[in-house]
């Protein structure tokens, strides 16, 4: 399903986005985003409670076979992406906010995602399950040029910023040109795969997006940083998951897994562009309902001519 030379290539874009995302932080980061624990926490837990059982959820609703589950399962069980950083500066949602949840669940992917699959998949044959150690060392592994561009940051700014750029400008390119090789060459593929997997695909990431706001709305925080939740929760990085797939499985099997996270990254681009589009109109009729507010009692307060 994939190219020897875009696995490869899948596996170099996982390390350059590491990279790119450590160096966009600094100490100063976590000082300020513990101090707002509250929103951590419950990105944290929309991100690791909620998918999951969403993904697992629609995999027995739709009845997708144990493959398909296995993919599903680990797209829910995934950490954000910088893909949720760039839809959340877009959307005028909290940026700050939303790459300190994506750092935080990253890492602790290398705990929770084993422990996770663990759980969801213990019923599925053990020839299609990804063993929890290989899936620890390979996370584990990738944290290693994330805390080299947080250190690269600290050592230079203007160099980690560089970095940071690069990162994002060439992580975005390697995704697209994947899905502009892999959507031709699989075109067939696609006409003959399941209505059910395409419901999937597409509603785990909706579902995502309407669990993570309305959980964080009930939980105090306030409509802005709820969108920020929501982002964070629906977009997951379909990318780590394909490169893990990819790396677990070979032939017939590895085909019928790695759909789920290469459809899943292909929908959540048009999904997370739909939300965007509609938390930015969101945001400036909140924007302009304030500045009314300020404007309404000076003119009201006036003296008659």
């Amino acid at each position: 399903m994939l190219s020897p030379f875009e696995e490869s290539l899948l596996s170099i874009m996982m390390i350059i986005i590491m990279f790119g995302m450590g160096a966009s932080l600094t100490f100063r980061d976590f000082r300020i985003a513990f101090k707002q624990p509250r929103a951590i926490a419950v990105g944290f837990s929309s991100q690791y409670a909620l998918m999951p059982l969403i993904a697992f959820g629609l995999s027995w609703l739709l009845n997708l076979t144990p493959a398909q589950t296995v993919g599903m399962v680990l797209i829910g069980c995934m950490p954000g992406g910088t893909t949720s950083n760039i839809f959340a500066y877009f959307s005028r949602s909290l940026l700050s906010l939303s790459i300190m949840m994506t750092i935080c669940s990253t890492l602790a992917a290398f705990v929770m995602v084993p422990l996770l699959m663990q759980l969801y998949t213990q019923g599925i044959d053990e020839a299609l399950r990804i063993p929890p150690d290989q899936i620890a060392r390979l996370l584990f592994a990738l944290l290693i040029p994330t805390l080299i561009g947080i250190w690269l940051r600290r050592k230079n700014a203007n160099i980690g910023a560089v970095v940071e750029l690069t990162g994002g400008i060439l992580g975005a390119l390697v995704i697209i040109f994947l899905l502009a090789t892999w959507v031709p060459r699989n075109w067939q593929l696609l006409l003959t795969t399941p209505w059910t997997v395409y419901i999937a695909v597409i509603m785990v990431g909706l579902i995502g997006f309407n669990f993570g706001y309305f959980f964080s709305r009930l939980l105090g925080l306030n409509p802005q940083k709820s969108r920020t939740v929501s982002l964070e929760t629906g977009i997951q990085n379909g990318p780590l998951a394909a490169l893990i797939v990819s790396l677990s499985f070979s032939g017939s099997v590895q085909q019928e897994i790695l759909l789920i996270p290469v459809m899943y990254s292909l929908f959540i681009v048009l999904n997370s562009t739909a939300a965007t589009f509609f938390y930015r109109k969101w945001t400036f009729r909140e924007e302009l309902a304030r500045d009314q507010a300020k404007i309404e009692p000076a003119s009201t307060g006036s003296p008659a001519p």
